[in-house]
């Protein structure tokens, strides 16, 4: 029985020691360090885009979340957003990588006022000290093309599943979950005010839970009992970004399909032209191939 007791006090010390570090830490043995969102399979082909003919003057006002969902708990009510709420800050992020950088003068108006607020100070600050012959600021850019849009679904448990199975106390338990997020982007021409493109995507999170179980006799009067398991969630908001790059990606194409705007070298876009239609066919054949009914 002493080791039991010696595995005890083991277990005691490790988790007063780790309890004893400061959470976020240079001392804390389970913090890790702040890193860059890591690069998505979609966005690494939008950044890699051939530029176009003439960079497209943009902006964003809002890319909400539409969804009204919220985190889901089954034991008591949950009012933290189920998606992010800075959908607009994605967008512009994902914007202003497009092509490297080559595809989207983004103007800001998602944050209007302080923008605002700051060019005044500057202008009070010029007058101030060079009286009414102080030059003005220049004008501020306006963008030819308004992209509106959001999150408009978020389908949780949309699949759900599991497979388990025991030999004499002992085996595995596998879980799963499938949620599909939907987002819609549109771009919207300033002068005339028409939808001139638009577009939704879909993006699927996967949730996996494994768990492991045994339960052996030791001792005619002593049974062990052992338990292993864990839980891998995919980040949502990750999922939200590889929707938007999607949706940016497709807009991009809808736009060189309608001749509103065109790829600078007109060969490497009618390349990835074909390569992006090759993918709507095989995804269109595979959907069709599973909504079909089985023969008897």
């Amino acid at each position: 029985m002493n080791r039991y007791f010696r595995g005890i006090a083991a277990i005691a010390m490790l988790s007063f020691s780790l309890g004893g570090c400061i959470t976020g830490s240079a001392d804390d043995p389970l913090a890790h360090a702040a890193t860059l969102v890591p690069d998505t399979k979609t966005g690494i082909v939008l950044e890699h885009l051939p530029p176009p003919r003439r960079q497209l003057d943009v902006t964003v006002y809002n890319f909400p979340d539409l969804t009204g969902q919220n985190k889901p708990n089954d034991n008591f009510a949950e009012f933290s957003r189920a998606l992010t709420q800075g959908g607009s800050a994605v967008l512009i992020d994902v914007l202003t990588k497009a092509g490297g950088g080559a595809w989207f003068n983004v103007v800001e108006r998602n944050d209007l006022q302080p923008l605002l607020q700051e060019r005044q100070i500057i202008q009070n600050t010029r007058t101030a000290a060079e009286g009414d012959k102080a030059p003005s600021l220049p004008p501020l850019r306006f963008a030819g093309i308004l992209l509106e849009g959001g999150i408009i679904g978020y389908d949780s448990d949309e699949a759900t599943g599991g497979i388990g199975a025991n030999y004499l106390g002992v085996g595995p338990n596998i879980q799963y979950r499938q949620d599909i997020i939907t987002v819609a982007l549109r771009a919207v021409s300033v002068q005339s005010g028409r939808v001139v493109a638009s577009v939704t995507t879909t993006k699927t999170i996967y949730s996996l839970q494994v768990q492991g179980s045994a339960f052996l006799f030791a001792a005619v009067d002593q049974l062990l009992q052992a338990e292993l398991g864990f839980t891998k969630n995919s980040p949502v908001t990750l999922g939200v970004r590889e929707g938007v790059q999607l949706a940016v990606y497709s807009l991009i194409f809808e736009g060189v399909k309608n001749n509103l705007w065109q790829f600078k070298d007109k060969a490497a876009g009618d390349a990835f032209m074909i390569e992006l239609e090759k993918q709507r066919k095989a995804t269109f054949i595979q959907a069709n191939s599973q909504d079909a009914p089985k023969k008897s």
